[in-house]
């Protein structure tokens, strides 16, 4: 986060005086340095050059063509001769002007400043003062500066740290001072006291290090992505090393035995050819090879990590999930929401509302008891000493402790997956009925803290409702399950009415959730589906109750586009909405039904024939979800619609003709906007190229 930040603050700067040329700003960060260098930045500034309008022309020139005083003042006051004036043409008239240069600026005598206004905007989670109350925030006090540009010092200072060309080595194996005069010696230096720099350079080293140290033994790395960027930013001089721990630990499941690992003791877990968790780790240490007894001691402190995590889980089979339920009425939810036992009450109900609306839309595979006894068990494991040492198995743990407790692997399953998905790379739940529990817990959880006002507000999320709401999403996307998003909040806030916990109106809490849910599908659709946002506008526009139904219109949409008929088809939606905003109210012209008499012209005709025609077509398809040959037959009106608004005046002098026609562009565009709405597509010029 400070590494991007650093470098956008430097790029913005640079660029916004002309100094960033060909050559890429890069950025570096070890656990010690933030480093940015530039191989080509402008030694100066461009000369500006700006137009100063003086007197008029008529006042600056007699009529004989001889500067007047007026025209001496001017050019002496702008550094100019009188010869350099030019005339120039406003629309008050021709007045003389002057070009000024103002010549361009050192870099050696702008950068101090540059770099004095954007260190302290670096985005830090938060900052302190290091230098005396009167000084700078920053993330942790500075001990060094270098700051050169062309080989030379700059006059630069931050606090009480003065820039030098010194830097230090690695903290333990080489802490001498190093003497640099350019980016290429402080890499280079830098190197030779095991400090590598650039954290690309560390990657590589520590996974081709690992592969080495694995092969010996013909073992393999779990990979483990988030663990390895870490690490990287962990260390200067990442160096792995290969322990082992007794392989009695391997009767515990290897959820826990890598969580330990990973979260607790931030090691790599190691697999057998066969993928089989291995009695081994890798720990990757800040020096360039183990000196003495440094594996012994990761060993040590991971074997007694390894022994607790057994005694939990032992002592936890003492009382069975079903037997926890009790203990969860003690444990506090939200403080305004109330504890962990009624929001259990409220998600049994949730999840047999849900499954009984998938059971009579059809789907099948599901059981309402398996549903109910899921949602019970879902959030017994908190009570566990396992879950309260290792927190983040949260879910996980149920799902183990269901499965040695004689749970059916349905219940089980779904019991471990129904945190999915906590990240955009997480899978959704595996099962449908861990899928139900899933959705009914986080809509559950974003409708309880809205209806409580806690809300996110701006980039202010603490609840994460922004990312529970989501995951809702993309559980229903990615397991299709066609669910009412307006029924399905009704009856969560319903459920909050009854508790008597509800802090706001009913009405405001369902439509504020609402409005929350689908900008999260917005975003969704936009960011993560890569669909053009006004595609995405268009189908939200239409309705986006069914959010998998809304991604069905939207890839129709999406392949139609293309055709030829398709966008000017959406510039005369756009035309009819538009003509229909400016006719004013509904109530005043809209009449019961479109009057066959009233069609005097034949292209109007044509068009309601057309329009009938159509819309008796294109009604079963919509029932059936066959969007595509739906929007086709939509798009197949696109001559018809031109040639009435060629021919027919929609604002007629005679107020019935004008009603009706108005009657049958609204019923056009009421009809046909159910997919979409095609007033929200923007068309591309041929042959330009459009994006998302």
């Amino acid at each position: 986060q400070a590494l991007e930040s650093f470098g956008d603050l430097l790029r913005q700067e640079f660029a916004s005086r002309g100094l960033l040329h060909s050559a890429p700003l890069e950025v570096f960060a070890t656990p010690r340095r933030l480093t940015a260098r530039c191989r080509q930045l402008g030694l100066r500034t461009p000369d500006h050059q700006a137009e100063v309008i003086g007197p008029p022309h008529r006042v600056a020139f007699d009529p004989a063509g001889k500067p007047t005083r007026a025209a001496e003042s001017f050019a002496a006051k702008q550094g100019v001769s009188i010869s350099d004036l030019r005339v120039v043409h406003t629309p008050k008239g021709e007045y003389v002007a002057a070009v000024r240069t103002t010549p361009g600026e050192a870099a050696g005598r702008i950068l101090p400043e540059i770099l004095g206004a954007i260190l302290p905007k670096i985005d830090f989670p938060r900052s302190m003062v290091w230098s005396g109350q009167s000084g700078p925030r920053f993330i942790r006090p500075i001990r060094w500066l270098v700051a050169l540009l062309d080989g030379k010092n700059l006059p630069f200072a931050f606090g009480s740290v003065p820039a030098r060309p010194v830097t230090f080595g690695h903290r333990f194996l080489a802490p001498a001072s190093l003497g640099v005069k350019s980016s290429e010696e402080y890499v280079r230096r830098l190197r030779r006291s095991f400090v590598l720099v650039d954290q690309k350079e560390r990657q590589a080293r520590l996974e081709k290090t690992l592969q080495a140290l694995l092969e010996v033994r013909n073992l393999r790395l779990r990979p483990d992505p988030a663990l390895m960027e870490e690490i990287v930013y962990l260390t200067e001089c990442p160096t792995p090393i290969l322990g082992d721990f007794d392989p009695s630990f391997l009767d515990l499941p290897e959820e826990i035995l890598v969580t330990v690992m990973r979260d607790h003791q931030k090691h790599f877990a190691v697999a057998t050819p066969d993928g089989r968790l291995a009695p081994h780790f890798v720990a990757v240490i800040n020096l360039d090879r183990d000196r003495g007894r440094i594996a012994k001691n990761h060993a040590r402190v991971l074997r007694a990590r390894f022994d607790d995590a057994r005694f939990f889980w032992r002592a936890d089979q003492r009382l069975p999930l079903a037997g926890r339920r009790g203990m969860l009425d003690r444990m506090i939810f939200e403080s305004r929401l109330g504890s962990y036992g009624e929001k259990v009450n409220r998600l049994r109900g949730l999840a047999r509302f849900i499954g009984e609306r998938l059971l009579s839309s059809g789907v099948a595979g599901l059981s309402l008891e398996a549903i109910d006894r899921a949602a019970l068990l879902a959030k017994c494991d908190l009570t566990t000493e396992m879950v309260r040492e290792f927190p983040e198995l949260q879910g996980r743990v149920g799902g183990l402790y269901a499965r040695v407790q004689g749970e059916s692997e349905e219940v089980a399953d779904a019991v471990y997956d129904h945190y999915l998905p906590v990240s955009p790379d997480d899978p959704s739940p595996g099962n449908l009925t861990g899928a139900v529990v899933a959705v009914a817990d986080k809509m559950d959880t974003v409708v309880g803290l809205f209806g409580a006002g806690l809300e996110p507000s701006g980039s202010s999320d603490p609840f994460a409702l922004r990312r529970q709401a989501q995951a809702c999403l993309r559980v229903l996307l990615d397991k299709r399950l066609h669910l009412s998003l307006p029924e399905l909040i009704d009856y969560s806030v319903t459920q909050f009415e009854k508790q008597g916990v509800l802090a706001r109106p009913r009405k405001e809490a369902q439509a504020s959730v609402l409005r929350f849910v689908e900008d999260r599908a917005r975003y969704i659709f936009r960011e993560l589906r890569g669909f053009a946002y006004d595609e995405v506008n268009a189908v939200l526009r239409a309705g986006c109750k069914d959010v998998v139904d809304a991604a069905a219109r939207l890839e129709a949409l999406r392949e139609i586009r293309p055709t030829d008929n398709f966008e000017p088809l959406a510039v005369a939606f756009k035309r009819i909405r538009n003509i229909l905003e400016k006719a004013g109210s509904p109530e005043n012209w809209q009449a019961v039904a479109v009057n066959r008499e009233y069609l005097k012209e034949p292209a109007e005709k044509e068009l309601y024939a057309a329009f009938l025609r159509v819309r008796d077509r294109v009604q079963p398809l919509k029932q059936s979800k066959r969007y595509l040959p739906a929007l086709e037959l939509i798009a197949s009106l696109r001559p018809v619609v031109d040639h009435f608004f060629d021919k027919v005046l929609v604002m007629a002098p005679e107020s019935h003709l004008q009603k009706n026609r108005l009657t049958l562009l609204a019923a056009l565009l009421r009809e046909f906007s159910t997919i979409a709405d095609f007033s929200e597509i923007v068309p591309v010029a041929r042959g330009a190229v459009g994006g998302a």
